[in-house]
């Protein structure tokens, strides 16, 4: 996750804890550094409720690594029921461990981790209200029938009344090899590598490592090989897949800073040509009215 913008978290960590490099866990440090859960659930669940005049019920999250946003789901009510897909065994039991099974046993019963290709996500991944992919995970496919036929295989696992929730990094930024970094507390410095960029295939290598307080630093924390899609392609490519309505929602200033977003996405044709942004791309089902 950049943070030429911000990073997710809202500035509230958790712990307090003296990191080094040694007993440090990478999975505690990217939900602290790269995820605000709170605020995404916030605004899927707000997005869903607008759109269908009811709240959603069931969310997968596609790409879910630890399950952070499966897990914060089902906190929200007693009839929200997650999905987690992903194909790394290790990050999920990790996810299972220290978020699924910190859950009130009640809510752990309604949260279901999949091991498998987010592209057949099977009975248990179908029929739900709404799939995220967030993270810019779905960036791992490379090609636009890689990716399109992604996008459908979201399109046929949505409830008839489902909607598809990504993010998306853009701007000039993205395409310079750089070293963003941002401190995430006294005891945890978060630091964004864009390592490589290739102007003409859009290949893209990105990787995170962790610097902390004694000097020691995880490097190559996670590694990212991915395609630097535009704006523009991944919205046409929705709507080739299916996706009848394919809206931006674009974070507003800070009316103190106006170099810094508000942290409210709202529904326009009209962005900014920031050198770096974060959006939402809300994809539907069904047109609005339908």
């Amino acid at each position: 996750m950049p943070t030429a913008t911000k990073p997710r978290k809202s500035g509230k960590n958790k712990k307090s804890t003296k990191y080094t490099a040694k007993t440090a866990d990478k999975h505690e440090l990217y939900q602290l550094s790269v995820q605000n859960v709170e605020a995404e659930i916030d605004f899927v669940d707000e997005t869903y409720t607008a759109l269908r005049g009811r709240p959603a019920q069931t969310v997968r999250e596609d790409f879910c690594g630890t399950a952070a946003s499966a897990c914060e789901w089902v906190k929200r009510r007693d009839t929200n029921k997650a999905v987690g897909v992903d194909l790394d065994g290790p990050t999920l039991e990790w996810g299972r461990t220290h978020n699924l099974n910190q859950l009130p046993e009640n809510a752990q019963s309604r949260v279901t981790l999949l091991q498998k290709d987010v592209r057949d996500p099977g009975p248990e991944g179908t029929g739900v209200d709404v799939v995220l992919a967030m993270n810019f995970s779905y960036w791992i496919f490379i090609t636009r029938d890689a990716i399109r036929n992604y996008f459908k295989s979201v399109l046929d696992t949505l409830d008839d009344d489902g909607i598809f929730i990504c993010d998306f990094y853009g701007g000039s930024d993205t395409m310079t090899e750089q070293e963003e970094v941002r401190k995430i507390s006294k005891h945890l410095t978060y630091v964004w590598d864009q390592r490589k960029y290739n102007p003409i295939t859009g290949d893209m290598e990105c990787r995170i490592h962790f610097k902390f307080p004694d000097g020691t630093q995880m490097r190559d924390a996670f590694i990212y090989e991915w395609r630097l899609w535009t704006l523009p392609e991944i919205r046409e490519l929705l709507g080739e897949a299916g996706f009848e309505d394919v809206t931006v929602y674009w974070e507003g200033t800070d009316p103190d800073d106006e170099e810094e977003g508000n942290g409210e996405f709202t529904p326009t044709l009209q962005g900014e040509a920031d050198p770096a942004f974060i959006c939402y791309i809300v994809s539907q089902k069904k047109k609005r009215g339908s």
